[in-house]
């Protein structure tokens, strides 16, 4: 039995392991690994110091994220807050907050997309080690992997904007 892994329910059903924090740029992945009971909300200020972010960028995010605590953080550090807009008990998002979010996600699919084709390629779901710290490594390797993975293509791509 894994000590420092926990459990979680999601969608109804319980998990037992990690949680994956990434942050991505036009550089790459950076992550963070927690215990999977822990969630995003209190971790925001973790994940974004793992890369240096330069005032003024936008953070976007999943619902997850969504806090008043969250929004006071990206306003200290003056980041732009582009988190998506999470509705609560019995007031529904209202027509602006649903635009903001299908905006949002425009750009929140090619994260997305990297969280599917890490899984489709590398089995990323599952915890193949034990500990926080092997499984940490399991993750930064994985990111590593991808990244060189989709890095012909990145050049070809930056090649045809020359």
């Amino acid at each position: 039995m894994d000590t420092e892994a926990a459990w979680i329910k999601k969608v109804g059903k319980l998990r037992y392991g990690y949680k994956k924090h990434v942050v991505t740029d036009e550089e790459g992945l950076a992550l963070l690994t927690t215990a999977a009971n822990l969630n995003e909300i209190t971790n925001l200020g973790d994940v974004l110091d793992t890369l240096k972010i330069e005032e003024g960028t936008p953070v976007k995010a999943g619902k997850g994220y969504q806090s008043q605590k969250n929004r006071d953080l990206l306003e200290e550090r003056k980041l732009k807050n582009h988190i998506m807009k999470k509705a609560k008990k019995n007031q529904p998002l209202t027509a602006w907050e649903m635009r903001f979010n299908k905006l949002i996600s425009k750009t929140r699919y090619k994260v997305e997309r990297t969280f599917g084709g890490m899984k489709r390629c590398f089995n990323s779901g599952t915890a193949k080690y034990r500990g926080l710290a092997k499984m940490h490594t399991q993750n930064l390797m994985e990111a590593i992997a991808y990244n060189l993975y989709r890095s012909p293509g990145i050049v070809v791509s930056n090649a045809k904007k020359d």
